[in-house]
């Protein structure tokens, strides 16, 4: 699924990336560079998984959708959602998106946490399982 060509990071050092990004601790990513190594860290962790559960809270629906696109295309997956096809909430709202069952469901969001948790789910006990984020919602915007 995996289109973009990743550096020599190691699962480890990953790993210890994402760790910044915890519902506990949030984070701001303090340059391009930093922006890059945390990109490369969620690619790579996803790759070894197989799949993925993201879930976006968001202040608006529009910028949940616009971050859940973003973030599908990273990982190398075609959005299979409408985002027209689900009224428009207003305020703050937490879309979760199953990319095994292409499906996913809206719903307000009264917390104050922005950002994208990426769930990697594995069948094998060699694969990566974990909840990473919550990462910036434009993580994958230039």
């Amino acid at each position: 699924m995996f289109t973009q060509n990743l550096t020599n990071l190691t699962v480890e050092k990953a790993q210890q990336i994402l760790k910044d990004f915890t519902c506990l601790d949030m984070q701001s990513v303090a340059s391009p560079l930093d922006k890059q190594a945390l990109r490369e860290a969620i690619l790579l962790v996803a790759s070894l998984s197989d799949y993925q559960m993201l879930g976006v809270c968001a202040s608006s629906t529009n910028e949940g959708f616009l971050a859940l696109e973003t973030y599908l295309k990273a990982l190398g997956y075609q959005p299979v959602f409408e985002p027209n096809a689900v009224s428009s909430l207003a305020g703050s709202v937490y879309i979760k998106f199953n990319t095994l069952k292409g499906s996913y469901y809206v719903e307000g969001y009264p917390g104050t946490y922005r950002g994208v948790l990426v769930s990697c789910q594995s069948a094998e006990e060699a694969g990566v399982t974990g909840t990473y984020g919550h990462l910036p919602l434009d993580l994958f915007v230039d």
